[in-house]
């Protein structure tokens, strides 16, 4: 099964991280999440430390690009299969350094990859 990380998790049901980890879950991939706020949202727990998470397919990212500098380094060193840029976290400096260490990534929204079948 495909992980996912969450990454800009929100325990408030309208942020449309929130509604990414229910219907990732939905559709029964595994799902790891990290955000400012503990809490669990269907069953994920929401960590507040960073995690080094293993074996991760995706990190969906839902933090503005001037917040992601702090993080580029951890992206990296997780080494996912790619990174999801959803609407309002586009960051083409975090494209290029995401290209030099050969990790894949898609402007796109998590949301509407999950409603196509085109996770």
């Amino acid at each position: 099964m495909k992980k996912t990380l969450v990454f800009g998790a929100s325990l408030k049901p309208e942020r449309y991280s929130n509604i990414a980890i229910n219907r990732l879950v939905d559709a029964k991939y595994s799902v790891v999440a990290y955000g400012l706020r503990k809490g669990t949202v269907v069953g994920v727990e929401i960590d507040t430390e960073l995690q080094k998470y293993k074996d991760l397919d995706t990190v969906t990212l839902y933090l503005n690009p001037k917040r992601q500098k702090e993080y580029y380094d951890y992206f990296i060193s997780l080494n996912p299969h790619r990174i999801i840029f959803n609407p309002g976290t586009e960051n083409p400096e975090l494209y290029q350094l995401l290209n030099e260490n050969n990790i894949d990534f898609e402007v796109a929204c998590t949301l509407v990859l999950l409603s196509t079948n085109q996770y």
